[in-house]
């Protein structure tokens, strides 16, 4: 019979970090029992050590101001046209047929990027052959073109069967005239608005003026007997753990939903476009269990051959992805069918492991690290497995930066695949605001007998190239 973890901790968070007197916290009558010191521990022991989660977007992300309250930029279009779903409207073995092309036609015009003299590849779904042949005419209104086969024993296929179509060149006579029409990339435009994030720790001057007996000591290694400078400094690494998870996990409201609905002056509504949300609906998304072995990996590789081919990748993975890769690579010589790579470390092979990645090649480079975010039980570790349930394994995030059209700035950029934009302007800088209020801790700002210290940040994540990204989920 197999063994399993009868019983865990739990975990909770206190609604404030006030200290509450409690009676057991003091003697409350003496006697000869009591009368002694006791033999007490004076640290307090870190029981769940570094409980931060913020580190995925320091790792690979950067952040640059924005005076705006929406960013905008463009992403180009595929140069070549391929259609996948067609029809031929003529029978096996006809040398002429008429295509009409099925799928979504050009925005805003309903027409196809086909034209007369251009040369075609026609290729069976089903895998039955392939004909090439030459475009004859164009009805773009229908969505329809003529081709005339290159080869005597015509379409290979007849009616009522799916063809998958793309050109590949043109052929005209001597001494014609030049290609009629043009085309134009079909470019995307993308937007997402910044959202402002807060947070507050509030402790009264009494409770500043108490000292305790017990050293308390911080993520940052700072000690002291003063509980509201540890908790203070809590406060402020809950605070990076949301100016980044709000990143990941942001979803912009919906037309209809509750949270557009609200109303007030406190509440913000709108949402945002986060990395999950983004790459969900604009990226990859590998369902149904983790890619465990080879021949799932290589369905990746696959796709990614369909993007943008980017020769080094990030996955920031879960403990069971990150284990289900490791088997994989232990099957294989040479840790990995491909090898083992360390180029966006300078080749070095300490520097990333001292960062916590792992590298591979096949096809491409790709560096695995454990990402906390989706192993600590507060946050999205834990969560319930299933279909639906939601649940992140991984994410695969490509290396480098790409060329975007910045819509603000009104020319071509390069930005990195995944970076911040925060509110900033010669006057104001919302990337990350702390000050104090109150009349204790050095405040003098109002008669409230106490110092609360105030959090703000205002920011948006821009994921460029979404197609390059993969999420693994249940």
């Amino acid at each position: 019979m197999a063994g399993a973890v009868q019983a865990s901790p739990g975990f909770a968070l206190q609604p404030s970090a006030e200290q509450v007197p409690l009676v057991s916290n003091y003697i409350t009558t003496f006697d000869f029992l009591n009368q002694y010191l006791p033999d007490t521990y004076e640290k307090e022991f870190e029981r769940y050590g570094n409980r931060t989660v913020a580190s995925f977007l320091r790792l690979v992300g950067a952040e640059m101001p924005s005076n705006s309250d929406l960013i905008k930029w463009a992403e180009q279009g595929r140069l070549h046209t391929k259609y996948v779903n067609c029809a031929s409207g003529s029978a096996a073995a006809s040398d002429t047929a008429t295509i009409t092309v099925n799928d979504t036609l050009i925005p805003n015009t309903g027409s196809i990027a086909v034209r007369v003299g251009q040369t075609i590849v026609l290729s069976d779904n089903a895998g039955a052959g392939m004909n090439k042949g030459i475009v004859t005419s164009v009805d773009t209104a229908n969505g329809t073109f003529n081709v005339a086969y290159y080869e005597a024993g015509g379409q290979i296929g007849g009616a009522g069967l799916t063809y998958t179509v793309f050109i590949y060149g043109s052929e005209f006579r001597k001494g014609s005239v030049g290609m009629s029409g043009s085309l134009e990339a079909d470019d995307s435009i993308f937007s997402n608005s910044p959202i402002i994030i807060k947070d507050k720790y509030a402790v009264s001057g009494s409770d500043m003026a108490q000292i305790g007996w017990v050293e308390v000591t911080t993520e940052n290694g700072a000690t002291g007997y003063l509980w509201y400078l540890k908790s203070e400094h809590e406060t402020r690494l809950r605070f990076d753990d949301y100016i980044e998870t709000a990143m990941i996990e942001a979803v912009p409201a919906e037309a209809g939903s509750g949270a557009i609905a609200t109303t007030g002056d406190v509440v913000g509504n709108k949402g945002s476009e986060g990395i999950f949300y983004v790459v969900n609906a604009r990226g990859n998304v590998w369902g149904g269990g983790n890619p465990a072995t080879l021949a799932d990996f290589d369905a990746v590789i696959s796709r990614l051959d369909k993007q943008g081919a980017i020769e080094e990748n990030v996955i920031f993975v879960d403990r069971q992805f990150s284990f289900d890769i490791d088997d994989m690579l232990a099957t294989q010589n040479s840790y990995g069918a491909g090898g083992t790579s360390y180029g966006l470390f300078d080749n070095d092979k300490d520097m990333a492991l001292n960062l916590g990645f792992t590298g591979f090649r096949r096809g491409y480079d790709f560096y695995k690290s454990d990402w906390k975010y989706l192993n600590d039980p507060t946050m999205r570790g834990g969560l319930p497995t299933g279909a639906n349930s939601g649940r992140i394994n991984g994410l695969l995030v490509p290396a480098g930066s790409t060329t975007v059209y910045d819509q603000i700035l009104g020319k071509n950029a390069k930005r990195p695949f995944l970076h911040v934009r925060y509110r900033a302007s010669e006057t104001e800088d919302r990337r990350y605001k702390t000050w104090i209020t109150g009349s204790a801790g050095g405040a003098a700002t109002s008669s409230l007998d106490a110092m609360e210290v105030n959090f703000l940040s205002e920011r948006a994540v821009c994921t460029l190239g979404a197609n390059n990204f993969f999420l693994f989920q249940e």
